[in-house]
């Protein structure tokens, strides 16, 4: 069983456009997030996320619905994306010795990982091996599952081949650049893609990290509720436990109650538990 992640932004700096990915301290902070993010798909599988030159944060649109521009179209994100497409011919020719698989990612990652989706996994056989997609943190949209027969959505907690996305925010939020109009998300807490709620008890834990180092900051059980905002596509954390250690007032370059940064981190356990679950009813069915 194989992970193939994805990293989201980390190079902020205003030039180059692109990530210089001989840069040790970038190179580091790549790894950290590894450590924090894939720690939900390591336990089960044998991870495999290139370095790539992704576009800088600096060049990035942070306007709601990223002012309705096509991100993908940016020349500067095209660059970053080449390097993890070739990253992935050379998983799949050379690595992967037909293994199933999980594709995952977070922010920009994510954003590759939906073209990736779109460009790759229309393959009959590619299909056949991938359990799901992880693609947390950046929108999939209506019409990627209505133009992309390899693109569905998951429909409970262990159906397989499938897409799971959310972007998360509270309840008082105004827009997000990565969440984008015709937006499709599915609860990390119950795996509904309707308005049922989940309440903090349905939370098995949010975990919180040093991004830069992976390492433990906070955990908290029972750390919030949440439902799928069916008019926008956003998944709204109700009912959040202050954390101690975390602040979540102060987003950054991020709007108020924009939660991106945490889309990991709030639900935690529960998408750890899950990978495990889809990968046992993947394996258990006979192909």
């Amino acid at each position: 069983m194989d992970v193939f992640y994805v990293y989201p932004t980390i190079y902020m700096d205003k030039e180059p456009s692109n990530m210089d990915i001989s840069r040790k301290d970038l190179r580091s902070n790549a790894e950290g997030l590894l450590v924090a993010q894939a720690g939900v798909y390591s336990p089960y599988a044998n991870l495999f996320a290139p370095f790539y030159r992704q576009q800088t944060a600096a060049s990035q649109s942070m306007e709601p619905n990223n002012g309705g521009r096509d991100a993908f179209t940016d020349p500067i994100f095209r660059v970053g994306y080449s390097d993890v497409e070739r990253a992935f011919d050379h998983y799949v020719e050379h690595l992967n010795q037909g293994r199933p698989f999980i594709l995952a990612g977070h922010s920009q990652g994510s954003m590759v990982i939906v073209e990736l989706m779109r460009r790759r996994m229309a393959d009959p056989k590619l299909q056949k091996q991938l359990v799901a997609a992880y693609i947390i943190g950046y929108t999939v949209k209506k019409t990627d599952l209505e133009g992309y027969p390899q693109m569905r959505l998951a429909e409970g907690e262990t159906d397989t081949g499938v897409i799971i996305t959310y972007n998360t925010q509270g309840p008082d939020a105004e827009g997000s650049p990565v969440l984008l109009t015709d937006a499709v998300a599915v609860n990390p807490l119950n795996w509904k893609t309707d308005a049922t709620p989940a309440s903090r008890k349905d939370n098995s834990g949010a975990v919180f990290f040093n991004d830069s180092t992976g390492d433990v900051v906070e955990t908290i059980p029972d750390f919030c509720g949440a439902y799928v905002d069916t008019d926008t596509g956003a998944l709204i954390a109700t009912d959040i436990r202050s954390p101690e250690k975390v602040d979540l007032v102060n987003m950054g370059r991020w709007p108020k109650e924009v939660y991106h940064r945490f889309d990991y981190a709030f639900f935690y356990e529960n998408l750890k538990a899950n990978v495990k679950k889809r990968i046992d009813s993947y394996l258990s069915i006979d192909r």
